[in-house]
């Protein structure tokens, strides 16, 4: 096993040993109340395994705070359940793939109770198929998701993700109506000089949306995000009154459930920092100014979420009810 395989936020067994508590704490006062709206992000690595060419061997999945991801790792590697951090609430669950891809995955919920400390427990690839409690339902393949970041290429027109980096290192925070995600990339190299990038995805105890914070050392153009582009389904764009804001938005059975099913999903944007709208060959993409910092905020409907939106018109309504909440206070 390489040095720096991972790292508990807090230092010291003892230390260690109450933030793993807290962390069931945060988990057992959520199921105590199922009715209540709630907030969860989590991270979970192997321990007690060992790496064998290239994948984790063994041992079983303990939920830790903070992690320095380890050069042995890569896509696929079975070290991180679920491949990498989950945000969920009430409604929806969020995966961000913690390897080279970057990409932002969904779990669709067909019930509006804690699921994700028990997703992937029984075998790496279960979350794929049909649960009583829902399942992975996009998929995203060799592109960003859905609300992920990463720098567009215009010469050879397409998303450049984290390929190369120097060291990644993320760490997840539960608080009272909302919880988030921090992701440290040091020695983002795209082309030309490598670059530092700091993010932060939160989502809260109400609603389907997250928000995104980047902050990078140095500004850069070709800063993006999107939406995965599936064949058939149209993209839609919706401007805010005073034009602050603006939503990239698609709507359709673009799930790969096999069902009769639908999805919303949708990227919310400041049009101070928007520079142009690509759509590449697998990702309709926000391509940001020149930049050192931008926010914004991404969602997904599912139209078997229970009291879910299950219609385009609905979800467009919810849309534009939201863009107007951006419009007034630039916040959601």
């Amino acid at each position: 096993m390489k040095r720096n395989v991972f790292k508990i936020l807090c230092t010291g067994v003892l230390l260690g040993t109450t933030c793993v508590m807290a962390q069931t704490s945060v988990i057992e006062n959520i199921r105590k109340n199922p009715k209540a709206p709630f907030s969860y992000a989590e991270l979970s690595v192997k321990e007690g395994g060992k790496w064998e060419a290239g994948k984790y061997a063994g041992g079983t999945f303990k939920n830790i705070q903070e992690l320095i991801l380890p050069e042995s790792h890569t896509d696929h590697s079975t070290y991180i359940r679920y491949e990498g951090i989950g945000l969920e609430n009430n409604r929806i669950g969020y995966r961000l793939y913690l390897d080279w891809r970057n990409a932002t995955d969904i779990f669709g919920k067909k019930v509006n109770t804690l699921v994700l400390p028990d997703v992937g427990q029984d075998g790496f690839e279960s979350y794929h198929h049909d649960a009583p409690w829902g399942q992975d339902i996009l998929k995203s393949g060799r592109t960003i998701g859905i609300g992920s970041y990463g720098r567009y290429d215009e010469q050879n027109d397409y998303v450049e993700t984290f390929k190369t980096v120097k060291s990644t290192t993320a760490r997840v925070y539960n608080e009272k109506g909302l919880s988030y995600a921090t992701v440290s990339y040091k020695g983002w190299k795209t082309w030309g000089d490598a670059i530092d990038v700091d993010s932060k995805l939160t989502i809260f105890s109400r609603d389907r949306f997250v928000k995104v914070d980047l902050n990078l050392s140095n500004s850069i153009s070709g800063l993006c995000t999107g939406i995965v582009a599936f064949k058939n389904i149209p993209v839609k764009q919706g401007i805010s009154k005073n034009k602050k804001w603006a939503y990239l938005a698609t709507y359709g059975n673009q799930t790969e459930t096999k069902k009769d099913d639908h999805l919303g999903m949708a990227v919310f944007y400041p049009l101070d920092s928007f520079d142009k709208y690509v759509q590449t060959k697998s990702t309709h993409t926000i391509v940001f100014k020149k930049t050192k910092k931008v926010s914004y905020y991404f969602l997904a409907a599912w139209s078997m979420e229970p009291d879910g939106i299950t219609t385009e018109e609905s979800f467009y309504d919810d849309l534009d009810q939201k863009l107007e909440t951006l419009d007034n206070s630039n916040t959601l």
